[in-house]
């Protein structure tokens, strides 16, 4: 019958306005860019420690592309003074490059690396994971328990697990920490061969058989490590045991 109610067709402006509000991802639930934007900023800033893709994720509006929203902050903050760097997962603002010259800590410098330290820190760095025993044959002379000490209170290098062969040696392996401190993004960012010669750090007479290892992901065990455990914390001397004699 003409007089359906099932028969009367909408406008098309009105039609559109119910296809609207029958979607999802309806305009109410959407905010604005430069809104979301600041949240973002606001949440990176306020954090003392660099801020997981995870976390700000969970906070900002559901539905809103993280990385998208930082690749937009981090074009605003290029040609400030101050910063937005990624660092694996994590986002953090830093003084520009080319104006820590004027930031001064002179009550609270960094202690300075020894050539030993330098040379185990590269070493780990390039080959983690990587036990105390490769890093020696590496450098052809004993590490001193005290250099890995001030790289693990530096923050910059970490137990990872234990290798699967006699003896179960412990795989050491940098941290997050090493990445900020460096600038790096991820490991992957490590200078290669062809830039080491370039920075003049090292010298003219390379073996041609001399290659530049690519470290992995961060935090992925290899196939013949195993994740560390209490136990081996407190073996390590990093945990106080935890048994006792009872009442």
């Amino acid at each position: 019958m003409a007089g359906d109610p099932e028969d009367v067709q909408m406008p098309d402006d009105e039609a559109d306005n119910a296809a609207e509000q029958a979607t999802p991802d309806s305009a109410p639930r959407k905010m604005d860019m430069a809104e979301v934007m600041r949240i973002a900023e606001a949440l990176v800033f306020a954090s003392a420690e660099p801020v997981s893709e995870a976390f700000l994720a969970d906070r900002l509006p559901r539905g809103v592309v993280v990385p998208a929203v930082m690749a937009e902050l981090v074009e605003l903050y290029a040609p400030r003074g101050v910063n937005l760097i990624r660092t694996a997962d994590r986002w953090a603002f830093r003084t520009a490059a080319d104006l820590s010259f004027v930031i001064r800590k002179d009550d609270n410098e960094v202690r300075k690396l020894s050539r030993a330290a330098l040379e185990v820190l590269a070493i780990i760095a390039y080959h983690q994971p990587v036990t105390r025993a490769e890093i020696e044959d590496i450098r052809g002379v004993q590490t001193s328990r005290g250099t890995l000490d001030v790289l693990m209170e530096a923050g910059w290098v970490r137990f990872r697990g234990r290798r699967r062969s006699p003896g179960r040696p412990v795989t050491l392996g940098t941290t997050t920490d090493f990445l900020d401190h460096f600038g790096l993004e991820e490991l992957r960012d490590l200078p290669g061969l062809e830039e080491l010669k370039g920075a003049g750090l090292l010298s003219g007479r390379i073996p041609p058989s001399l290659s530049i290892p690519l470290p992995g992901l961060e935090d992925e065990l290899a196939d013949d490590e195993d994740p560390i455990t209490q136990m081996d914390l407190e073996e390590l001397g990093l945990l106080a045991p935890t048994g006792g004699d009872g009442d």
